[in-house]
């Protein structure tokens, strides 16, 4: 495989998975904890930001209290757990999983859902030998993925079968401003796909390629190292 392959870091959440109604629905149920009006789709892709709370002071008009925050992250993950089980994967993307994997590329994935969390998840999927590494986040929720695909990139440089693999040959395909922003941290270029947690808008404002489809995703990420 060499370091003249690129190599895929994909999202999971809104990207892979195809969760924004169970996100939307968690939400909702987080903001009626504290007596918040529910939020629409269109509003939640218009204002959605890292960190969370961040995004909360943008719907509440100021920074949620400690207590606040922890009653609201605790509630969206227990709302959140209860939907997603009735979550697909995005159409086409086992295929596209395949099809780069047959072709002799690598691919990882990198999640902000929790590692605990992730990796049984996906190994319910039937996608997890796709990849040659899973990383959720560790440590506290609501925060940045930059430091995180820095520790990825790292642990892919170190393994046997990830050695050929440099950040200025890896694209990430993600749903999140802050995917490009992990991307940029490392040296790395970003594909950013509009079915997800961003509103187009939002995405295009960041500077990086911004695609309707995971296909089209894959093929430009093929160009772009």
């Amino acid at each position: 495989m060499g370091k003249q392959r690129t190599h895929l870091v994909w999202d999971w959440n809104g990207t892979i998975l195809d969760d924004i109604q169970a996100v939307i629905g968690a939400t909702n149920a987080a903001f009626a904890e504290i007596g918040l009006e529910p939020i629409t789709l269109d509003r939640y892709r218009a204002l959605y930001c890292v960190p969370i709370p961040v995004f909360y002071e943008r719907l509440m008009g100021r920074l949620p209290t400690d207590d606040e925050w922890v009653v609201m992250d605790e509630c969206f993950h227990r709302h959140y757990t209860e939907r997603r089980a009735g979550c697909g994967l995005t159409d086409g993307v086992e295929e596209l999983l395949a099809q780069w994997q047959l072709a002799g590329r690598s691919q990882s994935l990198l999640s902000m859902y929790g590692h605990d969390e992730l990796v049984p998840v996906v190994r319910a999927y039937g996608i997890e030998s796709h990849f040659i590494r899973v990383d959720g986040r560790t440590g506290p929720s609501g925060g940045s993925k930059a430091l995180h695909m820095e520790r990825h990139l790292a642990a892919l440089a170190a393994q046997g079968e990830g050695g050929g693999i440099s950040a200025e040959r890896t694209v990430v395909i993600g749903d999140a401003v802050d995917d490009a922003v992990a991307a940029a941290h490392v040296g790395a270029r970003a594909v950013l796909y509009s079915g997800g947690s961003h509103s187009r808008a939002s995405l295009e404002a960041v500077g990086v390629p911004v695609v309707d489809s995971l296909a089209d995703a894959v093929a430009l990420a093929g160009d772009l190292a």
